[in-house]
């Protein structure tokens, strides 16, 4: 939506639409705010929308499984609209310590609750005939599977609609001034005041609220995904490497979509990140390795996007510290699965509710005097 008279007074203004902003704009808009959201390209557009895909718990932290665990089951639930597929999911390895490290690794998030089990090399050839059958170890969780993140933004723009939430897409914040205790976002259209905001805008967080005086330690990714020509069925289960450098899926249409947090290059003000060859490539290789037949297959098409992260790599759920009703969520490892409940949760914080489940303070990286003010 572009060029509007905003002299509403809004409860709520969130900047940033992917799967978190609006997940928490929905919470806030049905909890009896009066919601805005700002989204400087189109929603879904960031991270929320260039990721694999990938619902996979064994590659989620072990201290946010809980999180990832009812955020697949959001995703389940909207179940074609975002294309979710429970494929079953399987982590190689292909080496003694591999398969030590596995086994430390998935005992430790079987216990965080995510339905894991070990496989044999022989049980791994049964379940996917078209592995390497160099595999020494495997686990494996039934709940595995994918979604279509490029549905993402049509998914949410649904949702919020039905919220009540209005909704601006390509219209960019410039600026942020206080004003008789509300806040004033400056934009190209005209200002927006809302008494609290959310800054849920990715890559772009740390510029945000440098906008508001804070210097948080927030660091950004460029992840590479790449996606082959359609080709005949080779795999039917997530797959995935026990160093975590790899997953991988073959969709409905064929395609196979392979990532693993190899690197590119840029920063969120250049635009898109740049793809590196050699990254690629260091990926295309495993990939290759774990299903042989994919050395028979041409890349269609790579991309990147941008991972925001800070040094714990834990998220940033909470207040902003030291600026009253301000608050900020991002930075989640595995925000694709986990976005659609952290959202969820920092909804219930902006409307003064209790969580269900307790969120991750920005103040632990704040200075002193910044985490004083933010408890007071």
């Amino acid at each position: 939506m572009s060029g509007h008279d905003d002299s509403t007074s809004y409860d709520l203004a969130v900047i940033g639409g992917g799967i978190m902003g609006s997940a928490a704009a929905i919470q806030a808009a049905e909890g009896g705010m009066q919601t805005v959201l700002i989204e400087k390209s189109e929603l879904g557009s960031g991270a929320s929308g260039v990721n694999a895909g990938t619902l996979s718990l064994q590659i989620k932290r072990v201290r946010l499984m809980p999180y990832a665990i009812r955020g697949h089951a959001l995703w389940e639930h909207a179940g074609d609209r975002v294309g979710f597929r429970r494929t079953g999911g399987l982590t190689l390895a292909f080496t003694e310590p591999e398969a030590e490290r596995l086994t430390t690794t998935m005992a430790m998030k079987k216990e965080a609750g995510a339905p894991i089990v070990m496989k044999s090399p022989a049980e791994v050839a049964a379940l996917e005939p078209g592995l390497n059958k160099q595999v020494v170890l495997a686990s494996y969780c039934a709940e595995d599977g994918y979604a279509n993140s490029s549905l993402t933004g049509v998914y949410y723009r649904g949702l919020l609609a039905g919220a009540g939430v209005r909704v601006h897409e390509r219209l960019a914040v410039d600026g942020i001034a206080r004003s008789n205790g509300a806040f004033i976002l400056i934009t190209a259209a005209g200002p927006i005041r809302a008494k609290r905001i959310l800054i849920a805008c990715g890559g772009w967080m740390k510029d945000v609220a440098a906008m508001l005086g804070v210097d948080l330690p927030i660091r950004v990714r460029i992840n590479t995904v790449a996606v082959t020509e359609r080709c005949p069925p080779v795999v039917g289960s997530v797959i995935g490497h026990a160093t975590g450098l790899l997953t991988l899926k073959q969709k409905t249409n064929g395609t196979i979509l392979i990532g693993g947090g190899w690197q590119g290059r840029g920063t969120p003000k250049d635009g898109r990140g740049e793809v590196v060859a050699e990254s690629l490539l260091t990926n295309l290789r495993l990939a290759q390795f774990a299903v042989p037949a994919l050395g028979s297959s041409r890349i269609a098409r790579v991309w990147t996007g941008f991972e925001p992260n800070v040094p714990d790599f834990y998220p940033l759920a909470g207040a902003l510290p030291g600026v009253p009703d301000a608050f900020i969520l991002g930075c989640v490892r595995g925000g694709y699965t986990i976005g659609p409940y952290i959202g969820r949760l920092m909804g219930d914080l902006i409307l003064g509710r209790e969580p269900e489940m307790p969120l991750f303070d920005p103040a632990r990286f704040a200075p002193a005097k910044a985490q004083a003010a933010a408890t007071h």
